[in-house]
């Protein structure tokens, strides 16, 4: 069931509310858009996820709001430059990502759930979680061991 959440960074400057299902798998409301991409949890593997331990979740733009904080977020594109990563000048924390893709019916953000201020220890040990092995490009499948994530 979707329910609103607030996010910060560590500093507090970038504030964020999001409409999120963070339920089990089998308590989920109906997707926002087809596709896996709105069912789950991602963990991914990639050079800036693992770095970053940035454990997402994607919501359309009607879900989310900056609160505020707009000139505190710093923006870092790496790879095809395809995804705005931003991030915090103040305190360095990454709350969100942004981009636009066809695959994923087109404009989302990418929430940091690592940011949620009011998400309970039981919500996010209930989330469910799809890993992604971006290390080798492969988003589609998860990599060969997941204990690292």
């Amino acid at each position: 069931m979707k329910k609103t959440y607030h996010g910060s960074c560590q500093c507090q400057a970038v504030r964020f509310s999001a409409n999120l299902d963070l339920a089990p798998e089998r308590e989920r409301s109906t997707p926002a858009r087809p596709g896996v991409w709105w069912t789950s949890t991602f963990r991914c593997n990639c050079s800036f996820c693992l770095k970053t331990r940035f454990w997402k979740v994607f919501v359309t733009p009607e879900d989310f709001s900056l609160l505020s904080g707009e000139e505190a977020l710093t923006e870092y594109r790496f790879g095809e430059r395809s995804i705005r990563h931003v991030f915090c000048r103040h305190c360095g924390v990454h709350p969100f990502a942004s981009a636009d893709f066809e695959m994923l019916g087109g404009p989302f953000h990418a929430v940091n759930i690592a940011c949620l201020d009011d998400a309970t220890d039981e919500e996010l040990a209930n989330a469910p979680i799809i890993y992604e092995d971006g290390r080798v490009d492969a988003w589609d499948r998860p990599p060969a061991v997941t204990s690292f994530l």
